[in-house]
């Protein structure tokens, strides 16, 4: 397929929700501006899109929104022009989509770019807009596909890659192709959602469209994709982004067995791998293994403790004997000695834990 040229593409970068799955991980931080892979979870998105011809993106905000301009400011360190707009109340992907839509310069004619910010993707970004350019639809999809889709929108295709219908989670799927979370819009499509209003683009607009005859084309890969909403998936992404799993130009060093930020401490007698990433000043002390982990800035693994897929806070220690997998240890937490906790046990920012105080419940 032709190239069209892409000088001045915008996106628009959602950005609102207060991913309450990932708690405590967000009672401070937005999802999307969560460390993974060493810097915050958006830097991988931005520098991906750079790298796909977007010059110009809109961040639809809402939680917390004041946090990404001190994050990325005007966007000039990553070659962006960065704009911010905040929804008052929550207004559903489409009412966000046409509320970030009042930043944008584009014609009525231009496509333009809407990603999720809770999404890691390997896909041709340049590629889907292409196609959406050369068969002037209405709406162009990035579709993928996963073994559970009914947790997903369903999105069936017909031979020449129209939608013939979009099932937001569905119990019974007719295809394991889903919504992918990455769109492009022709600009009069979205100016053409109500303003001001609640709406769902999964389960009002792309239905309406469907069922109007309107071209909307899905553009279906088998590269890397991952929904970052829960903390194991969240731990995975950056896994991934560490051990190469998916390139990002915003990785902060070479990818290999983990990847340590300045400052960080790491005993030679300790064990650490698996794509664990260890926090700026952060310490692991000799004896200590950690796995396939993230480990905040600040934070200690003391002698003999064994941290694997789980998520250690900000200041947090973890204390000689504990054994954390698939945990989540809130900032300046501490895991007193002998601790041994439950896969998807979570610990609030500050908790202290006496020496073995083990727990069995998923929250503590």
């Amino acid at each position: 397929m032709m190239e069209t040229p892409l000088p001045e593409l915008e996106a628009i970068l959602l950005v609102g929700g207060q991913g309450t799955r990932l708690r405590p991980l967000t009672l401070g931080t937005p999802k999307p501006l969560l460390p993974t892979a060493g810097v915050p979870f958006l830097a991988h998105q931005l520098a991906r899109a750079r790298a796909s011809g977007v010059r110009r993106i809109v961040f639809a905000t809402s939680y917390r929104a004041e946090m990404f301009c001190e994050a990325f400011g005007d966007g000039s360190a990553f070659g962006l022009s960065l704009e911010y707009m905040t929804e008052e109340t929550p207004l559903g992907t489409g009412g966000a989509i046409r509320n970030a839509a009042e930043a944008l310069s584009s014609g009525p004619d231009a496509p333009v770019l809407v990603l999720n910010g809770d999404i890691l993707s390997g896909h041709d970004i340049r590629e889907q807009v292409d196609m959406h350019v050369a068969r002037e639809a209405a709406v162009t999809l990035h579709l993928t596909e996963v073994e559970d889709p009914s947790r997903f929108g369903c999105v069936p295709t017909d031979d020449d890659g129209r939608v013939t219908a979009f099932l937001e989670k569905t119990p019974n799927p007719v295809t394991n192709r889903i919504n992918a979370g990455c769109y492009v819009f022709t600009r009069s499509v979205i100016d053409s959602i109500p303003a001001d209003e609640v709406v769902s683009v999964e389960r009002e607009t792309f239905p309406s469209l469907i069922e109007g005859g309107a071209l909307v084309l899905g553009y279906a890969d088998a590269s890397y994709w991952l929904d970052v909403g829960t903390p194991a998936a969240f731990v995975q992404g950056s896994r991934d982004l560490v051990l190469g799993r998916l390139v990002s130009p915003a990785l902060p060093g070479p990818t290999g067995d983990f990847l340590a930020l300045p400052g960080a401490m790491i005993s030679p007698e300790a064990k650490v791998g698996g794509g664990s990433v260890i926090g700026a000043r952060a310490a692991v002390e000799s004896g200590a293994q950690v796995s396939g982990s993230v480990l905040g800035d600040d934070c200690v693994i003391q002698s003999g403790a064994v941290v694997v897929d789980s998520v250690v806070g900000i200041g947090a220690r973890v204390d000689s004997g504990a054994v954390l997998r698939e945990v989540v240890v809130g900032d300046r937490a501490v895991v007193g000695p002998g601790n041994e906790l439950l896969a998807g046990s979570r610990i609030w920012p500050g908790i202290v834990l006496p020496e073995c105080a083990i727990r069995f419940s998923s929250d503590a």
